[in-house]
């Protein structure tokens, strides 16, 4: 379970970090922790909600559920935060996060089921 939480939250990060970087927005610990708390914030909720402690591992159980959570709470937060949620940028978070999150789980299928 540790682990798999773990790898979320790799996923987060890593869309957080790719995403300033590619915007020229600077690689400050403050900027990155601004961008990535409405994620994060939306990553326990999705964690919550599907209780993922239960079956971590699986994609539609558990994979959907937090990634759908992470995207639509955390675009929320960044609106009643003031920061930005234009079209696309709810697009680009939909696709990496969704081929992240499913991504993990499925090689992790893969390896329970070899």
């Amino acid at each position: 379970m540790v682990t798999a939480a773990v790898l979320d939250l790799c996923c987060v990060l890593a869309f957080v970090l790719i995403g300033r970087a590619s915007h020229s927005e600077g690689e400050t610990l403050a900027g990155a922790a601004k961008t990535a708390w409405p994620f994060l914030a939306g990553l326990l909720i999705g964690w919550l909600v599907t209780r993922g402690w239960r079956r971590p591992a699986a994609l539609l159980a558990t994979g959907a559920g937090v990634w759908l959570a992470t995207v639509a709470a955390g675009m929320a937060l960044r609106a009643v935060s003031g920061q930005g949620i234009a079209a696309t940028f709810v697009l680009v978070a939909l696709v990496f996060l969704g081929l992240a999150m499913f991504g993990w789980r499925a090689v992790a299928g893969r390896r329970m089921a070899a």
